[in-house]
């Protein structure tokens, strides 16, 4: 695709857009899990002030450059059956990649990691990455690619032109503010500890 086309299409502006709405979707995600299915109270799961874990941003848009044109093949027909299993398989793959090194460099930045947690998982690594999760993770991409995807496009192909790039500043300045925010104030998100069986 040439740079004119991705100008025409606002593909930059799209992209970012989606990044940030997985953002916030992943948050909604990791604070249901922290309330509702471990009951250990709310968190701010996020590294920033405000209700987005960049991670899923990161990870979304990866699963859409590593899997974008997969999912607009229609043919061979067997295709059909393959695809979803070949998209779980490499969401999973992709996502534990993306967790594994996030854990390193968040490690290195800020000396801990938010999901320390993974220690309680029979099948872990270093308590960076585990079993239970990756395959989440792999469920959470074939969602991601056949549902919310298609939802998060229609949604940024509904405004004008000049109103899609209004909104993409928007968001820009919010996570702007919010990132000079935690730097100016040192916030940090209290994270979750786990009870000890």
């Amino acid at each position: 695709m040439s740079f004119a086309e991705i100008k025409e299409k606002q593909l930059v502006q799209k992209a970012f857009l989606w990044f940030w709405m997985y953002a916030v979707f992943g948050w909604c995600y990791e604070v249901f899990m922290e309330v509702f299915i471990k009951h250990w109270g709310f968190h701010n799961r996020g590294v920033l002030f405000g209700p987005y874990c960049p991670i899923y941003g990161v990870g979304a848009l990866l699963f859409l450059l590593c899997f974008g044109k997969l999912m607009k093949k229609k043919e061979p027909k067997w295709l059909v059956y393959v695809k979803p299993v070949a998209v779980f398989v490499g969401c999973m793959a992709v996502a534990t990649a993306v967790e594994l090194i996030a854990s390193y460099i968040m490690e290195f930045l800020t000396g801990a990691w938010p999901w320390q947690t993974y220690s309680e998982y029979k099948y872990n690594f270093q308590a960076r990455i585990a079993l239970p999760t990756s395959l989440r993770f792999g469920l959470g991409g074939v969602l991601f690619l056949y549902v919310i995807q298609p939802i998060y496009e229609w949604l940024t192909n509904k405004p004008s032109r000049k109103a899609l790039n209004i909104i993409a500043l928007a968001v820009l300045l919010i996570v702007a503010a919010d990132f000079i925010y935690v730097k100016a104030t040192g916030y940090e998100p209290v994270l979750a500890e786990v009870p000890s069986s």
